[in-house]
């Protein structure tokens, strides 16, 4: 579950870097400051999601990504698209720990 949602996180800070470099062109200096922000905290979650933290500021942070699509408008679909993905990485991550943990409990554990 870890290293899909850590996945998703550090692939959405690249897309984040690229809004950056289009909005460099046409918003403001706080616009892009708090873009930055955006992008570094999405790494940082990427590396906290062995606490309930990380998930919890991951999943704010997908938020975030759609909201800047207020500034770059590419960003409207590109957070969505990366928000889908986070909810798939948590689905598909629980499934996968479920099936892992009915592995290690071994056949008659049933």
């Amino acid at each position: 579950m870890r290293v899909l949602g850590a996945a998703v996180l550090i692939m959405e800070s690249m897309i984040m870097g690229f809004a950056l470099l289009l909005a460099g062109k046409h918003e403001s200096t706080p616009v892009i400051i708090s873009g930055a922000i955006i992008a570094i905290l999405f790494i940082l979650a990427g590396g906290m999601l062995k606490s309930k933290f990380g998930w919890i500021l991951g999943s704010a942070l997908q938020i975030a990504a759609v909201a800047y699509g207020v500034f770059v408008t590419p960003m409207f679909f590109l957070g969505a698209l990366f928000a889908g993905l986070w909810i798939c990485a948590i689905v598909v991550g629980r499934k996968g720990e479920a099936a892992r943990a009915a592995l290690l409990a071994g056949p008659g554990s049933q």
